[in-house]
């Protein structure tokens, strides 16, 4: 009887407390690309107990009659809601949306995203890893924009030779311009290469909102070169709250950055605005590799009424920077460090010039981008999304032209104590005074070197007599518009559009510094081949966007490469609550023209070269199940037949057309899974592309034949392989992440290779080129990641992260694959890097709504000495070429440094780095 009337007493005690609750239901989302957030904790204030949100970002939770509910999750603002619920009844809160805890104008995704392709989880069925603004944030610190990519699985990302922006990313084994880099829905690759330099967007980090890597054929609607994947970066928009924040930032080697930024918000004018301006500079860790970067950024938007709104954006990022150009051989950077460990800061072409750092290699550009999005909500089915913009690149990249008596500048001979480039001793010989340096034909003895003057024009350097510093510019005209209408029909939803692009490539060379001559000659020009000048520019970029791209006095090369794009683009999708399944396809007629006015006489014809023209497309299919709350599948496979670049149907520098170049050919499949917890989430996906009618060209290396080069043609390659990551939240605070991936990059089959001599002419045909197995270079084929997120006292968090690359192979130049039994790829050694970080967000001002963050992080926190990626494919028993400090190479007798020959050419990856930062939000 007493236990029983225990029982009932406590029953009833329940009783009154559920009677007394009420329940409060919702979703909760991220602020910037609108999706559920799994895991995000939910809790009444003053009680011990709460629920997380599940796998569609839902939540209910039982809670007295009124109070303030805490809504908080890892790497976002914590929200705090008041409620009042009567007794036994449920109030739906609706959408609720956490805000990134972010320093880079933190608000919503600019209006007209339907243009941007985000994939959505469990919906998109596509392998995709996004990395928000707050880790951006939090982690980047003084690294390269792309690095934060690599825990992400099968991305590669490189510094090469370790300049600022120098850097370069690969997704699946394939490189930048294989993968369809889209800012705000806007392709950014260079359409007559491919290539994006990420020097051009460099302030990007300040800006961005997310950035999403959708590996494999990617869920763009565009006849886009997504063949190893896309990334998506999406920038902030001008509907944020007001306030702003400014940001100083110090690191390694004399680092530097400030940063300030105000948004007016949402006015009741419908008007809105955000401004962001930064300068960053620096001496860079390669010696001899200063910068000096700026970025503006600037968003207007005006909502007319609740069916149309308009957002402008202009942004760009000036800045120059000096580069580590030559390829440096183990041996030499052994030979320039200690105790036979490399320096591997070392660069072989910077000095001092007039008692200033110089660098012969230098980069400056300005790119800045112009954008209108407009949207039109018809009705509540029926919108249309209008995207025109403009690019005007303006800049280039400096380098040596000509020798001392046919020496090199890179050679020992020409340098001083210290080992730097003697640009001094240049300069005195330039300007006819004789030098004297080492004589290689009778150590330790000297030589006794100078040079005729021209009897009108004085001391004047050509391409092959005395040494200038010549930028080639590669300016660009760019305009495009993307329009699309999106129709929902029940469970279907329609999209389709078009695409119309028009670019004009700018290329001509511009004399920086004659080094100490009076003029520079050039006979490049056939109709005028013997013109002096001295004229010099600055290597430095200019602030105007609109800068004339020809003003300056032109040298050595002027030619225009025309490129335009019309492509058509549809898509159906058919969704319901388990499946969603997807049908999209996209035509592009794609022309060319090259005008040379250098190559070819004015009255020539073959000046301007007809007019090509490629069709191309696209065709995917897709589709994603959710077997139940937890786990989903999806499958999606596609085929593209990819127009060539401009190099391929002009080769060689001439408006001659190759007429066997024909479209790649790309064929993709891939499956994935995917499971998802309030605490655990986790993605396996299995890829096979394969890519075959490839064209690739390489310089001929023989002295026989100066200036020539290799086409070859049907390369095929095979691409497959798996992917895993996950997220772990044990407990409220910590999050752990991982990822690994695996895969098996080859090139398949045998092709063949042309040679051709400087005039285009073909010297031997049909060459065969064994390329079966070998595997592709240039990225780490098995990658693996450990890392954690702990914030152990209120807003103070630890980071810490591991990386694992392995499988890392050589470039390879297909022209030294001519037998059958060859040795393949050189593999270089695997290695693991370790970064760590610190943040601390203090709360300051009226209500704590201003805060004060102070982030530290140090990278490679062991100082590994790893290489980062190879130009050379020597193995240790070839014959490698021996020293020759005159040509300014450096080569050695086989030897072996961590298994690799010492004759390799390679670019060594950073060592310890920090950075710390603090920044005022208002």
């Amino acid at each position: 009887m007493k236990k029983t009337a225990i029982n009932v007493f406590f029953f009833f005690l329940f009783s009154l407390t559920v009677l007394g609750q009420g329940k409060l239901k919702g979703i909760v989302v991220d602020n910037e690309l609108n999706q559920p957030l799994i895991g995000v904790n939910l809790a009444v204030q003053g009680s011990t107990g709460g629920v997380l949100t599940d796998v569609d970002g839902k939540f209910e939770i039982s809670v007295p009659s009124s109070g303030k509910l805490s809504i908080s999750f890892i790497g976002y603002q914590t929200k705090v809601l008041s409620f009042s619920v009567a007794k036994g009844e449920e109030q739906e809160l609706g959408k609720i949306v956490l805000t990134v805890e972010s320093n880079k104008l933190d608000e919503v995704v600019i209006k007209g995203s339907a243009l941007f392709d985000i994939a959505k989880d469990r919906s998109t069925p596509v392998a995709v890893s996004t990395v928000n603004a707050a880790v951006i944030q939090q982690k980047l610190g003084n690294k390269e924009f792309v690095e934060i990519l690599n825990n992400t699985p099968s991305v590669y990302a490189s510094r090469g030779g370790g300049g600022f922006g120098d850097s370069r990313v690969t997704v699946r084994g394939f490189g930048q311009e294989n993968i369809a880099i889209m800012i705000n829905g806007m392709p950014v690759n260079d359409m007559e290469n491919g290539r994006v330099f990420w020097s051009n967007w460099a302030g990007l980090s300040d800006v961005a909102s997310a950035m999403q890597v959708q590996r494999g054929l990617g869920s763009s609607r565009l006849a886009i070169s997504s063949v190893g994947g896309t990334i998506n970066i999406v920038t902030k928009s001008s509907q944020r709250k007001e306030g702003g924040f400014v940001q100083s930032m110090l690191g390694n080697d004399d680092y530097r950055k400030f940063l300030a930024t105000y948004s007016t918000g949402k006015m009741k004018n419908g008007f809105s605005a955000s401004v962001l301006l930064s300068n960053t500079e620096g001496d860079g860790y390669v010696d001899g590799t200063k910068f000096s970067a700026q970025n503006y950024f600037l968003a207007m938007g005006y909502e007319f009424n609740k069916k149309h709104n308009i957002e402008f954006t202009f942004t760009g990022a000036p800045q120059w920077h000096h580069q580590r150009g030559t390829g440096i051989t183990i041996h030499r950077y052994i030979q320039k460090g200690e105790g036979g460990e490399p320096n591997v800061r070392w660069n072989d072409d910077w000095g001092y010039y007039k008692g200033e750092e110089f660098n012969i290699r230098r980069n400056f550009y300005h790119k800045p981008v112009m954008s209108l999005n407009w949207e039109w909500e018809i009705n509540d089915k029926t919108r249309v999304n209008t995207l025109a913009y403009g690019s005007w690149g303006r800049g280039g990249g400096s380098g040596a032209f000509g020798n001392v008596a046919g020496i090199a500048y890179t050679s020992d001979r020409l340098r001083d104590a210290n080992g730097l480039v003697n640009y001094d001793l240049i300069s005195q010989y330039n300007s006819g005074n004789a030098i004297t340096i080492p004589d290689t034909n009778n150590p330790p003895g000297t030589v006794t070197l100078s040079r005729p003057q021209d009897p009108t024009y004085g001391n004047v350097n050509t391409s092959s007599s005395g040494l200038s510093m010549i930028s080639g510019i590669n300016s660009h005209n760019w305009y495009g518009a993307i329009m699309n209408v999106n129709r929902k029909f029940n469970k279907i939803t329609v999209d389709a559009g078009v695409d119309y692009r028009y670019y004009k490539g700018i290329h001509v060379r511009n004399v920086n510094n004659l080094l100490g001559a009076d003029y520079y000659r050039d006979q490049r020009n056939v109709n005028n081949n013997s013109f002096y000048t001295n004229q010099t520019f600055a290597a430095s970029p200019s602030f105007n966007p609109f800068f004339n791209a020809t003003k300056n006095t032109i040298v050595d090369r002027n030619w225009e490469g025309l490129v335009s794009w019309l492509g058509g683009f549809a898509q159906a999708e058919y969704k319901t609550d388990k499946l969603s399944v997807f049908v999209q396809g996209a035509v592009s007629n794609q022309s060319y023209q090259r005008v040379d006015y250098f190559v070819y006489a004015d009255n020539v014809p073959l000046q301007t070269s007809d007019k090509q023209k490629r069709m191309g497309g696209n065709i995917k299919v897709g589709a994603n199940y959710n077997l139940n709350e937890k786990h989903n599948v999806f499958v999606n496979t596609g085929y593209y037949s990819r127009q060539p670049f401009i190099d391929a149907v002009f080769p060689n520098s001439r408006n001659i057309v190759n007429d066997d170049v024909s479209n790649e050919k790309i064929l993709g499949i891939e499956l994935g899974y995917g499971y998802r917890s309030a605490k655990f989430n986790a993605n396996v996906n299995v890829y096979r592309t394969q890519w075959n009618d490839r064209f690739t060209s390489r310089a001929d290396t023989d002295p026989a034949n100066p200036s020539g080069y290799f086409v070859f043609r049907g390369v095929s390659e095979l691409h497959q392989g798996v992917e895993v990551d996950f997220t772990y939240k044990p407990f409220k605070g910590l999050q752990v992440n991982g990822m690994f991936s695996k895969g098996d990059w080859s090139y398949i089959g045998t092709s063949t290779g042309d040679k051709f001599n400087n005039q285009n002419e073909i010297i031997s045909t049909g060459t065969q080129v064994f390329l079966d197995g070998v595997k592709v270079g240039s990225a780490a084929q098995m990658t693996a990641a450990l890392g954690f997120d702990y914030e152990f006292l209120p807003r103070l968090k630890f980071s810490a992260n591991s990386n694992y690359f392995d499988n890392l192979y050589a470039d390879i130049n297909p022209a030294n694959f001519g037998v059958q039994n060859n040795k393949g790829t050189l593999k270089l050694p695997s290695y693991t890097l370790f970064d760590t970080g610190l943040s601390y967000k203090m709360l300051v001002g009226k209500d704590n709504k201003d805060s004060v963050n102070f982030v530290l992080n140090v990278a490679n926190v062991f100082d590994t000495i790893y290489i980062l990626e190879s130009q050379t494919n020597i193995f240790a028993d070839d014959n490698v070429i021996p020293s020759n400090p005159a040509a300014g190479t450096y080569a050695s007798n086989n030897k072996l440094y961590n298994g690799v020959a010492d004759g390799n050419r390679v670019w060594f990856g950073f060592g310890r780095t920090w950075n710390f930062g603090i920044t005022y939000n208002f």
